[in-house]
């Protein structure tokens, strides 16, 4: 069985391996040992603090093989973006050029700089390694996170948000990237998506234009990424998108990938999760259907996909004892659930 739960410190060499697996333009997990180190420490300041509104917490999770103790993914939440360091994006928006002696009328796009999302909750640093791309891993390590958003909403904003990876090539090369780095930057796109991840931001203050971009001076090649995301980020977009998640026409400075927002409350997952006591009945938990469960518990929080069967007019959910022991919960003790496939 796959387990969430909060990184440990000994988890190190493990997000090592992740943050090398996962490649150029996966920001939030660069190849540096002391930073790694201090997002760890860090997480795990946050899970231990009791607090009413959010900060500046960072929630870093791990999935786990309960029986091998193999770590196959991470996954994060952010509570805020933007109080410590500027958080950057480039809204793509319309000017219209216009003279009605001419009878010319022209509606131009461009990209203008801003830190409109300051201050928003976001999920990120999501990565399951190859060797577990299977079954329900890849949901459960996204969509867990919506429940423990929910669970918790006073620890997040009622906006998320998240970055998606935008297009590069095999050797990490953005067409965007490309048209600033000739125009503005002389630096190639692994070295700035590599300075961001470490926290060195002072770069693109100082180097990046101020003014609004008109997209159509941009290259041709630049001008088809903007907003689009890369091949193996597509699923997760559409799993997003299915969410409730949606772009207002905020994209990446560096490879214009799209960023998409909604309101927690909305999120589909967290809408219709539910919250009951359980009871544990191997027998009858196996003739329900599947379901992503958490615990209600912080620093000792866990998370598993198992298969529930709900008694609603006794308001308690039938669960299987490996999945109980999982979750660390006994008879009696609550669940935030909610179904790994929706009903149309």
């Amino acid at each position: 069985m796959k387990v969430i739960r909060p990184i440990k410190s000994s988890d190190y060499d493990a997000l090592f391996d992740i943050a090398n697996e996962s490649g150029i333009g996966f920001t939030s997990l660069p190849v540096n040992e002391a930073l790694l180190k201090r997002k760890i420490e860090q997480s795990q300041l946050s899970f231990a603090k009791d607090i009413n509104e959010p900060c500046d917490e960072s929630y870093l999770f791990v999935m786990e093989e309960t029986d091998t103790e193999e770590v196959v993914g991470t996954s994060a939440i952010a509570s805020t973006v933007g109080l410590d360091d500027a958080f950057y994006h480039y809204h793509l928006s319309k000017v219209v050029h216009a003279s009605r002696e001419l009878n010319i009328y022209n509606t131009v796009d461009i990209l203008t700089l801003c830190n409109d999302y300051t201050g928003v909750s976001e999920i990120c640093t999501l990565f399951l390694r190859q060797s577990a791309r299977e079954g329900s891993n890849g949901r459960l390590l996204s969509k867990f996170r919506f429940l423990f958003m929910m669970e918790h909403a006073q620890r997040f904003s009622d906006t998320v948000i998240a970055e998606m990876r935008g297009i590069s090539d095999e050797n990490g090369q953005s067409p965007f990237w490309q048209w600033l780095e000739e125009h503005f930057f002389s630096m190639d796109f692994p070295t700035a998506d590599y300075l961001t991840g470490i926290g060195q931001k002072q770069f693109i203050a100082e180097l990046m234009p101020k003014y609004p971009i008109y997209v159509s001076l941009l290259s041709k090649q630049a001008q088809a990424v903007i907003g689009k995301v890369h091949e193996k980020t597509k699923p997760a977009l559409q799993m997003l998108e299915k969410e409730g998640f949606i772009c207002r026409g905020y994209v990446d400075i560096f490879d214009a990938g799209p960023t998409v927002e909604a309101n927690l409350k909305h999120i589909r997952t967290a809408q219709t999760s539910c919250k009951m006591a359980i009871k544990i009945n191997d027998k009858l938990a196996t003739q329900g259907r599947e379901y992503f469960a958490i615990n209600t518990k912080v620093a000792d929080f866990r998370g598993v996909c198992t298969r529930l069967s709900i008694d609603e007019e006794h308001d308690i959910v039938f669960i299987n004892q490996a999945a109980a022991d999982a979750l660390g919960l006994e008879n009696g003790q609550q669940i935030r659930f909610a179904p790994t496939t929706f009903r149309t």
